[in-house]
């Protein structure tokens, strides 16, 4: 699965799984969205690489962050890391524009040129949340109309930041408590 998996009794998890678990939270009328990846016991040292790879492209993004930086700056850091390990993206989902509603302008994409697109100004919060996959960047939905898998059955990885521009860079709102920025 790449993402809005619906529990089921079709499918028993595996200690070998990659588990991903999306959440939003709402505080005083405002939204924020985030994402982590598990990986269970038994998880191969493939799917360990590709959960790992998918944080630090995250991070490559968000790093990317600053006022005046373009949109495609953010795209480009995220795709680079990503290709250079040897993975593909998700190209149909990306990041998104938040605040008093869950998807807002702007569509934040996980691929793109330096200096292109919208320019970043303090105050505009958005995702970063780059889909991953260990082949090809192909996905389709099942049945179910919601769940979205990979179309040549490989893993794929998911991890995901609410981001606020300040004034000199930026701000994880949703940062754990494991985590440093």
């Amino acid at each position: 699965m790449v993402c809005h998996g619906i529990p089921s009794e079709i499918y028993m998890l595996k200690s070998t799984d990659i588990v991903n678990v999306d959440i939003t939270l709402e505080k005083n009328g405002f939204i924020a969205d985030s994402s982590k990846a598990y990986l269970l016991p038994d998880a191969s040292p493939l799917a360990k690489r590709l959960v790992h790879t998918t944080y630090e492209a995250m991070w490559q993004g968000i790093n990317a962050i600053k006022p005046g930086a373009k949109l495609g700056d953010i795209g480009h850091a995220i795709q680079k890391h990503v290709e250079k390990s040897g993975y593909s993206l998700v190209r149909e989902y990306c990041g998104h524009g938040i605040g008093r509603e869950m998807h807002e302008e702007p569509e934040v994409m996980h691929y793109g040129r330096p200096g292109v697109g919208l320019t970043l100004k303090p105050g505009m919060t958005f995702t970063i949340e780059p889909m991953i996959n260990q082949g090809q960047a192909k996905i389709k939905t099942k049945k179910d109309g919601w769940t979205l898998v990979t179309r040549d059955k490989k893993l794929s990885a998911l991890w995901e930041h609410t981001i606020l521009v300040t004034e000199t860079g930026f701000e994880v709102l949703t940062l754990r408590g494991t985590e440093t920025v």
